[in-house]
């Protein structure tokens, strides 16, 4: 069974990032064990004063959702073209040490959706940089969803064609991480 945390970089109520990583989670398959984080909320400003052990509740939460899954699908809106920054702050945290932090070799796909035309791109790049700057293994996958509130109702997602691609960039996730987790077991 592999095990993918889905984190939305939104935090407000019927987001449709969070709509979309619950789609994530119904096209997942029967191989796959999809986990919503939900605490990005609570985590907070990063301050090396305050990185300390034990770290903040939230923070050790986040920590942990991250290190025992196998991979990790990220949803991100766009603020200002670019990352949220309660996201990128949940990031500067989990970063914390660089050589062996959680994220570290760990499979990634940026996924994101908004109301504009060109689906968070800019932020879904900018988060691809910042991921595979602390050493994330960034898959070649890319989704923008635009026009984000024509695609969802109540909640979900009702275009086919995001459907396929978001099945996709799950199985290519899933797929990433049984080849990571083999090659660990190989050594």
């Amino acid at each position: 069974m592999t095990r993918i945390l889905g984190i939305s970089g939104s935090l407000r109520r019927g987001s449709h990032n969070t709509s979309l990583l619950c789609a994530a989670a119904e096209a997942a398959g029967p191989d796959v064990e999809f986990e919503l984080f939900e605490g990005l909320k609570e985590v907070p400003p990063y301050d090396e004063d305050d990185d300390l052990h034990p770290r903040p509740a939230s923070v050790a939460r986040l920590n942990e959702a991250i290190a025992t899954a196998d991979a990790v699908l990220f949803a991100t809106p766009e603020y200002n073209a670019s990352i949220p920054g309660q996201l990128k702050n949940a990031i500067d945290w989990v970063s914390r040490p660089v050589a062996t932090n959680v994220l570290r070799n760990k499979p990634v796909v940026v996924v994101g959706a908004s109301t504009g035309a060109f689906g968070a791109a800019w932020a879904q790049a900018e988060l691809r940089k910042v991921l595979a700057a602390l050493g994330a293994r960034v898959l070649d996958v890319e989704l923008p969803v635009p026009h984000a509130h024509t695609r969802f109702e109540d909640g979900g997602l009702t275009d086919d064609e995001i459907r396929t691609r978001l099945e996709e960039a799950i199985e290519a996730l899933a797929d990433a991480a049984r080849a990571h987790e083999d090659r660990r077991t190989a050594v």
